[in-house]
């Protein structure tokens, strides 16, 4: 059966969501894999509020090597097939787990994107709401907040805390107003359970389903199509037909 008969002859609607999958393709390590480790520690133990707490220093040359890493890096052609999907829906959304600016640089407008796990250029006040975008860094030290003197922090979800509640709005006013034509879930293995909430009330109602990952997800029982190759393989051509096959796009 060809990709392009999972979708419908009209296309109004579409949602992707992606994880840190997507962004490995452009060489930026993820945390649970091997190659995410950083002098020998593990990512995870460093990016959480205690590990900031106990040492800021350590963490924030975590934060800038990553940050530097990232404006190295370049969007690949899952990032370039999304941005090109966007333009051309009638309506979307992309809810990303990644913290990096990738989506951005490969054209996708910051209205029809969501960063739920936050960005990591934002520099931010660990008491008050201050903050600031730092697309170069000008400072080695711990940055202080002007306004209260608490130190700053790096601009991301780290875990133990509560996603931003601006962002989930997003998410949920994108969800209340219909069904998607189709959902794609590229990159993630799909362990925090909104992803897979909202990846399933998407595609409730006759919504395609459909999930990009070389390996088996907790939401893979729920696709209606499984496509395992890299996204930066699967995405080009998932686009081209459907919008080949979707007179709407």
């Amino acid at each position: 059966m060809e990709i392009a008969a999972a979708y419908r002859s009209y296309v109004v609607r579409a949602l992707v969501i992606t994880g840190a999958g997507v962004s490995a393709e452009s060489g930026i390590p993820t945390f649970r894999r091997k190659d995410g480790y950083w002098r020998n520690l593990d990512p995870a133990k460093l990016a959480t509020p205690e590990a900031f707490t106990r040492d800021p220093k350590l963490v924030w040359e975590w934060y800038r090597e990553r940050r530097q890493r990232v404006r190295k890096a370049k969007p690949n052609a899952a990032h370039e097939a999304i941005a090109r999907l966007a333009q051309h829906a009638g309506q979307f959304l992309l809810v990303t787990q990644n913290v990096d600016d990738l989506h951005k640089r490969a054209g996708l407008p910051k209205e029809q994107m969501v960063q739920i796990h936050g960005d990591i250029f934002i520099t931010r006040c660990s008491r008050c709401d201050f903050g600031f975008t730092e697309r170069t860094e000008k400072r080695q030290e711990i940055p202080k907040c002007t306004k209260c003197a608490a130190l700053m922090r790096p601009g991301v979800v780290w875990f133990g805390e509560q996603l931003p509640w601006n962002e989930l709005q997003r998410v949920e006013s994108y969800l209340d107003r219909g069904v998607s034509d189709f959902v794609i879930v590229a990159g993630t293995t799909a362990t925090f359970g909104y992803i897979m909430d909202w990846a399933l009330r998407a595609s409730r109602g006759g919504g395609e389903l459909i999930e990009v990952n070389p390996e088996e997800t907790p939401l893979s029982q729920f696709a209606t199509r499984l496509v395992r190759e890299p996204a930066a393989i699967a995405l080009p051509k998932l686009v081209e037909e459907a919008m080949a096959s979707s007179p709407q796009i």
